[in-house]
């Protein structure tokens, strides 16, 4: 047991500061010059691959933790060659984004390791509450429950229609929580993207919800799909959670931001909030929407000035559209973001919606 004690010790380290590094790229990457924001962190995954083999021949009863850290250190170092291959063929963002989704894995991978490992718990915290001992307490003595956690759902987990789940070890039936429903881009999956999201839910006791859209990407011309999908998995979740009725956000990112409009804005809709980011907007989605839907509802948009896939003046004239038609508008221009996920904005938006 000393020798995986040390195990433990020597990589915990390195995987868990290159995992910060990967969310770094990710938050920063330019796909037409992916070397810069690899450059900027350097080459902190190297040494998995010495520590790695360690690993290889854990005893019977520890081989689960051993797997588990394996893997994560598998699908780190695969995120960083892959990212390295990308940048020797600046433009390709095919080979940026297929690296990209080595990080999820690693997460979801190291996630159960939380329960039993103090530094792995503190990494998925936000940030600024990694220190916070009284909820890391709170988290390691959470009675064990059958319906907290992370589950999937649907015929296989990220598939078409299926969603992921994630309810907070702190979650308790007399205390209604919060439901994050977060949408994932164009391409993407909910299984991917939730790890945008789990961070800020566990610390603040949100339960997380990721669909998967039914087709490609969501339902934003033609036969809308989706949005009775996300009405069944919203009915679902509260016949099995208790859910505070004033705080349910709808939000996304790229073309699930903008989907998070074309579904949020109908008169049926159920959710409190709409939170937008980095999406597509025209102005007949405003002019379209019932009009008692849009009065009062708050909506807290996100936008890259940097963005090259939507431009920042969409965001724009979306911020002045449901103003004039009588949303509560926050707007957040962020200089330096581009076409990516800017996650250090969730505790922002968990803070909107609890006072919006």
């Amino acid at each position: 047991m000393d020798r995986e004690i040390d195990d433990v010790a020597a990589i915990l380290p390195p995987l868990l500061q290159a995992l910060d590094a990967l969310e770094f790229v990710a938050r920063h990457m330019n796909p037409y010059d992916p070397a810069e924001a690899l450059g900027a962190v350097g080459r902190p995954h190297e040494p998995l691959r010495v520590l790695l083999p360690r690993l290889a021949d854990w005893p019977q009863a520890l081989a689960g933790a051993g797997r588990a850290l394996a893997t994560a250190c598998e699908e780190t170092l695969a995120a960083f060659d892959e990212l390295d291959a990308a940048a020797a063929q600046a433009g390709d963002f095919r080979l940026i984004f297929r690296a990209l989704r080595h990080g999820p894995r690693a997460q979801e991978a190291l996630f159960p390791l939380a329960d039993g490992l103090k530094p792995v718990s503190r990494f998925f915290l936000e940030p600024g509450r990694r220190d916070d001992e009284d909820l890391i307490a709170r988290l390691a003595g959470a009675e064990p429950r059958d319906d907290t956690g992370l589950a999937h759902v649907g015929e296989a987990p990220g598939g078409r229609g299926g969603f992921s789940i994630y309810v907070p070890e702190t979650y308790a039936p007399h205390a209604p929580a919060p439901l994050v429903m977060a949408l994932h881009g164009g391409a993407g999956n909910g299984r991917g993207f939730l790890w945008s999201w789990l961070r800020e839910a566990r610390t603040h006791g949100a339960i997380l919800v990721c669909p998967t859209a039914v087709g490609e990407t969501w339902a934003l011309q033609g036969t809308d799909h989706d949005t009775p999908n996300l009405s069944r998995i919203l009915e679902f979740v509260h016949s099995r959670w208790a859910l505070d009725p004033r705080r349910l956000l709808l939000t996304g990112m790229s073309d699930g931001g903008t989907f998070s409009y074309v579904s949020g804005l109908e008169a049926e809709s159920p959710f409190t909030h709409l939170a937008p980011v980095s999406a597509a907007f025209h102005p007949m989605l405003a002019q379209m929407a019932d009009p008692e839907r849009v009065r009062g509802l708050p909506v807290h948009i996100v936008h890259g000035a940097l963005d090259w896939m939507f431009p920042v003046d969409m965001a724009r004239e979306a911020s002045a559209a449901m103003q004039a038609a009588g949303a509560r508008v926050t707007y957040r221009e962020v200089a330096d973001l581009s076409h990516t996920y800017p996650r250090e904005l969730n505790p922002e938006i968990l803070a909107w919606l609890g006072g919006a």
